[in-house]
C-alpha cells in the first residue's frame, strides 16, 4: 500500500435506519479511489408522511458522479431492502452486478423490468472460498444463515487488509432451507486476520441467544392439528424455510396446500430453480382449492405486514380469488410486525376477528424466529473473527451506538458511521474523515423524485390544508372581471355558521379586485399573491385553515 492510498467505507443507506441498505467501499489515493457497492435496497414509505410513494431508494448521486471508478455491485441476498433498488438505479451506475444464483434470479427480474439485459450485467458467483475480482478488491460470498436462501457475508480482501461485511445474518445450525451457519469456516476467515467487521445490528438489544428455524415445526404442527376449519398462514414471502415448515405442517395434518399471492409463488419458484428447495409439498391452484373441503385446506398467503393489496388484506375485507374466511377458521401470522406497520396489521387482525376467525400471532406462541443475530450471537461472531475495528450497520442510531460500545468493551475500535459518514479503515487513526450529504429518492408512480424536490412536501400540504382554486378573467382593457370562480378541494363547503365558503371567498375577491392598480393587474404573479392572501384570510377566519391556493388567470386578447 502506498502512503497515499486509503481504504474507505461510506454508507449511503442502512446505517441509522433499518432498510435501504447501500454501502460503498473504496481503495486508492484520495479522490482517485476505485469503488465497489455492497447492496442497493429500498425501504417502504410511511403513508402518513410520504403519501403516494411506492418505495424509497437511496440517494446515489455522490457515487453516480464517480461511476467511472465503480468496479462492481455485490448483492448479499435477495431481500428487497438489499436488492430492490437495482432496476431503478443501475442505469446511473452501469457496472457488473455480482451475486449468488438464487439472488441472481431476483436481480435479473429487477433489471428486466427496467428494460436492461441481465445476461450482460450479472455475474453469478460461487460461495467462499471462490472469489470475484473487482478493481483492487477480491470479494468472496461466505454463506451465512438468514431468513432467505443463499444469504452471504462478504469477505473483502484489499491491499490494506481484510474487511468482513456481515450482511443480515443469524446463527442457525438447522435453518431448514439454505446453508447452516458454518463456525469453522468463519473462524478460518478470522484466522487470516480481519481489519474491520461491518456488522448487522438489528437485534443488538435482545439479550438471549437466537432460536433456530427448526424449532418452529413442532408448535406450528400442533396448531394446525388443533384447527377445525380452514387454516390460513402468512409470513414473509422470502422466508422459503418458513413456507416449507408451514406447508409440511399442513400436509402432515391432511391438508392440501395452496399459495395465494404473486410474491410467494415467485419466491418458491425461484428457490426451486436455484436448487435450494427440492422437496416442497405439492400445491394446488386457487381455482382447484375452491373444490376442497375447508377442513382439508391450508392457504399460505402474502401480506404479513398489512400490505393493502396483498392476499391477507383482501381476505380480511371479504374474499380473494374465490376464497373467504368464516367463523371457526384459523389465521396465523408467522411473522414479526416491522416497526411502522402496526396499524395496518392491527386493521387486518380486527377485521378477521369481526368475522369470527381465530387470529394467532407470534406473541401467542413459538410461531416465528428472527432472521437476525441477537446480542450473544453477535458477540460470538466478534470472537470468531477478532477484528481490530467494528463498524455497526443495519440499525437505527441507538442500535449502532450500543453495538459500537459492545465492541469497545471487547477491545475493538468501535466506529459510529451513520449514513453519509465516510470512514477511513486504514492508516494510523481509523475513523470518520468526511461527511457526504445523502438523502433519499422516492419512486412516485414511475417517476423518481428527490426528497428535496418539493413534490411530497406539496402533497403533504394539500393533505393537511386543502386546496382553493380561483379562476379570474382579465378583459381586453386590462380590467379584472369581478365575478371570479372558486372551487374547493379537501375543505368543508359550509362554514360553522352555515355560510357557503366558496361564495364567501368569491365575495372577498370581488371586493378587492376593483381597488387593484394597473401594475398589479398586468402581472400574473402579483394577482396570484393578492388573491391567495385574500382566500387564505377568509378560510382562516371562517374555518381556521390556511389552505393551498391555485390562481388561474385567463387574459382576453383584443
Amino acid at each position: 500500500m502506498t502512503d497515499a492510498a486509503r481504504l474507505i467505507y461510506l454508507p449511503l443507506g442502512g446505517a441509522g435506519e433499518i432498510g435501504m441498505n447501500c454501502y460503498v467501499y473504496g481503495y486508492g489515493p484520495r479522490d482517485d479511489e476505485r469503488f465497489i457497492l455492497v447492496d442497493i435496497g429500498v425501504s417502504f414509505p410511511d403513508m402518513d408522511g410520504q403519501p403516494g410513494v411506492d418505495v424509497i431508494l437511496p440517494d446515489v448521486a455522490w457515487l453516480e458522479a464517480r461511476a467511472d471508478r465503480l468496479d462492481g455491485i455485490f448483492i448479499t441476498h435477495a431481500h428487497e431492502d438489499h436488492v430492490g433498488a437495482l432496476g431503478h438505479l443501475w442505469s446511473k451506475l452501469r457496472c457488473p452486478v455480482f451475486c449468488r444464483p438464487f439472488t441472481a434470479i431476483h436481480a435479473a427480474r429487477k433489471l428486466e423490468e427496467a428494460g436492461q439485459d441481465p445476461d450482460a450485467i450479472i455475474r453469478v458467483c460461487q460461495p467462499w472460498p471462490e472469489t470475484a475480482e473487482a478493481g483492487p478488491f477480491k470479494v468472496g460470498f461466505a454463506p451465512i444463515s438468514h431468513s432467505i436462501p443463499e444469504a452471504s457475508g462478504l469477505v473483502i480482501d484489499t491491499p490494506a487488509g481484510r474487511v468482513v461485511h456481515s450482511g443480515d445474518f443469524k446463527i442457525d445450525l438447522m435453518p431448514i432451507v439454505g446453508e447452516p451457519f458454518d463456525e469453522p469456516m468463519w473462524r478460518d476467515i478470522g484466522d487470516a486476520g480481519v481489519l474491520a467487521l461491518i456488522c448487522d445490528s438489528t437485534n443488538v438489544f435482545s439479550g438471549h441467544p437466537g432460536r433456530s428455524e427448526s424449532q418452529l415445526a413442532e408448535p406450528i404442527g400442533q396448531l394446525v392439528a388443533s384447527a377445525k376449519g380452514m387454516v390460513v398462514a402468512t409470513t414473509f414471502a422470502s422466508n422459503v424455510a418458513r413456507l416449507k415448515t408451514l406447508a409440511e405442517a399442513g400436509k402432515a395434518n391432511g391438508r392440501t396446500i395452496c399459495l395465494l399471492g404473486r410474491a410467494m409463488k415467485r419466491m418458491v419458484a425461484a428457490a426451486v430453480e436455484a436448487g435450494v428447495l427440492t422437496d416442497f409439498p405439492p400445491v394446488v391452484t386457487p381455482e382447484e382449492a375452491t373444490d376442497i373441503p375447508r377442513e382439508n385446506l391450508m392457504l399460505l398467503v402474502t401480506g404479513s405486514q398489512g400490505e393493502r393489496r396483498a392476499a391477507s388484506a383482501a381476505l380480511s375485507r371479504g374474499s380473494y380469488l374465490g376464497h373467504e374466511l368464516k367463523k371457526g377458521d384459523t389465521f396465523l401470522f408467522s411473522s414479526k410486525t416491522i416497526p411502522g406497520n402496526e396499524v395496518p396489521v392491527a386493521r387486518i387482525h380486527n377485521a378477521l376477528a369481526e368475522q369470527g376467525v381465530d387470529v394467532v400471532d407470534a406473541e401467542q406462541g413459538f410461531y416465528h424466529v428472527s432472521g437476525h443475530a441477537n446480542r450473544p450471537d453477535l458477540e460470538r461472531v466478534h470472537d470468531m473473527l477478532r477484528p481490530k475495528i467494528l463498524v455497526p450497520n443495519h440499525g437505527e442510531y441507538r442500535h449502532l451506538q450500543r453495538h459500537a460500545s459492545i465492541g469497545e468493551e471487547k477491545g475493538m475500535l468501535g466506529i459510529l458511521a451513520p449514513n453519509g459518514t465516510m470512514v477511513a479503515l486504514s492508516g494510523n487513526q481509523p475513523g470518520p474523515v468526511d461527511h457526504i450529504e445523502v438523502g433519499r429518492v422516492y419512486l412516485d408512480g414511475t417517476a423518481l423524485v428527490g426528497a428535496f424536490d418539493g413534490v411530497i412536501r406539496d402533497r403533504m400540504k394539500l393533505a393537511l390544508n386543502g386546496l382553493v382554486i380561483v379562476a379570474l378573467v382579465v378583459d381586453e382593457d386590462e380590467s379584472v372581471l369581478e365575478d371570479s370562480w372558486v372551487s374547493l378541494r379537501g375543505l368543508p363547503e359550509v362554514t360553522g355558521d352555515g355560510a357557503d365558503l366558496a361564495e364567501l371567498i368569491e365575495d372577498e375577491i370581488a371586493e378587492i379586485l376593483p381597488r387593484l392598480d394597473a401594475r398589479t393587474v398586468e402581472s400574473d404573479d402579483k394577482l396570484d399573491e393578492v388573491v391567495t392572501r385574500a382566500a387564505r384570510q377568509v378560510c382562516q377566519a371562517e374555518i381556521g385553515k390556511r389552505p393551498e391556493v391555485t390562481v388561474m388567470v385567463s387574459r382576453l386578447m383584443a
